[in-house]
């Protein structure tokens, strides 16, 4: 049983109630203590957005200058991964050593502030919250996901690959925003004492990173660290990111008709047949659907057999949640996104991937997948999605343990319906 309402877990997700810790798998679940931390809502005022955003699109914050975040998670493709060739396939993204790649596709950061700090419902006997596929940017250490989340790939060598946070600062100092960076977080960065060589620390691509630094710096540097995920989120929290635009909303607001075919899959969506808002909640007595229940699930998804991951490594399996839990019983399961901006592209024949590792490449095989995983026959090898469905068959799961048998698999639709579930989901793009 999941979350029953958007507005059960909002409340548990926006109260303006800071949390710490240090913790990074959050409250674990034989804690009797346990209770359900809330995000903090981010400081959102005009001069952080807009340093947020300056760092978002900031390629120079990476190893070789050539990647920033919104390489992986671009606005005109509703903030997620926007070359159409590497969705195509294995849908991973090379980092900034242009060689190197990591094991999934980027998540959308649109409306990921929304999430609370992970923490362990026992109601409903599921982990919910944080960010990451995987859940590990839990929000324990910065008070939001999104702001955990977002420090992660600087440092992560598949990723912008720096190889220190006192290069994140370093690198924001001898941009063209310090001055902003001391208007919003009162922290001259001109102050800090960086070795002379310090550029070419950062971005050379061999050698040990040697730079030392004053106690003091050094604190001031991990502070001046934390202040950019934090801004960073701020932008990510604004109304440029979370317009809440979409058809839907107009349609919500009474300001626009669906069609039939629309009207029909939002029938479908919220009701008994096709199960979809049981995790993607929809609630129209909310002003602010986020087609999430914040939780993780194993769908039963196939390996991708031309992702990066498994090219490289064959025995290569991706547990998801239990990974960064190491709990058995969570293998597999991996967080619920937000169905909004899940059809946002520019072009409707540029290829969109779906799903932790990009297997699907359109909306219809994910809706055929859930309509029909448990009856068509399993396919004989590692086949893609375009392949499963000309055969008529399923690839077995990546991790078969902990599989979603109750709201998906056998759901008896018709092709009709199926179809008219993909229109109605192409009504959540923010416009």
């Amino acid at each position: 049983m999941r979350l029953t309402s958007l507005a059960s877990a909002l409340a548990i997700g926006l109260l303006a109630i800071p949390m710490t810790g240090c913790d990074e798998n959050a409250l674990e679940p034989n804690s009797d203590s346990a209770v359900r931390p809330t995000a903090s809502i981010l400081t959102a005022d005009a001069p952080n957005v807009e340093l947020g955003r300056e760092l978002y699109f900031d390629k120079s914050l990476s190893r070789n200058g050539n990647q920033s975040c919104a390489s992986c998670h671009d606005p005109k493709w509703g903030f997620t991964g926007p070359n159409p060739a590497v969705n195509d396939r294995g849908a991973v993204y090379a980092g900034s050593f242009r060689q190197r790649f990591g094991n999934r596709k980027p998540p959308s950061a649109a409306y990921a502030t929304f999430a609370p700090i992970r923490y362990y419902d026992y109601d409903e006997g599921l982990w919910i919250g944080g960010n990451f596929w995987d859940g590990r940017a839990t929000g324990e250490k910065l008070g939001n996901p999104a702001a955990d989340q977002a420090l992660g790939p600087f440092l992560n060598p598949v990723e912008q690959a720096l190889p220190d946070r006192s290069c994140v600062v370093y690198l924001v100092r001898v941009g063209n925003y310090s001055d902003l960076f001391h208007a919003v977080w009162g922290m001259d960065l001109t102050d800090l004492e960086f070795p002379k060589d310090m550029k070419q620390q950062c971005r050379r691509s061999t050698g040990d990173f040697d730079a030392e630094f004053s106690p003091e710096d050094e604190a001031a540097i991990d502070a001046a660290y934390d202040q950019v995920g934090l801004s960073i989120a701020a932008f990510e929290a604004s109304a440029e990111v979370n317009p809440f635009s979409s058809k839907y909303d107009a349609w919500k607001a009474g300001m626009e008709e669906f069609t039939d075919q629309e009207e029909l899959g939002f029938e479908l969506f919220i009701g008994e047949k096709a199960l979809c808002s049981a995790c993607h909640i929809a609630d129209l007595a909310d002003s602010q659907d986020l087609f999430t229940d914040f939780s993780f699930d194993n769908l039963g998804v196939p390996k991708n057999p031309e992702s990066p991951a498994y090219k490289s490594d064959p025995t290569f399996v991706d547990l998801g949640l239990g990974g960064s839990l190491f709990d058995l019983g969570e293998n597999g399961k991996q967080k619920v996104p937000t169905l909004r901006n899940v059809g946002k592209r520019p072009g409707t024949q540029a290829t969109k991937a779906y799903m932790h590792n990009g297997y699907f490449k359109t909306l219809e095989q994910v809706v055929n997948f859930y309509n029909t995983r448990d009856v068509k026959d399993v396919c004989p090898g590692p086949y893609t999605a375009d392949e499963a469905m000309a055969a008529d068959c399923w690839p077995a799961p990546e991790v078969a343990a902990n599989v979603n048998s109750d709201e998906l698999g056998d759901l008896g639709l018709t092709a009709e319906e199926e179809a008219a579930i993909v229109a109605f989901m192409l009504t959540l793009s923010d416009r």
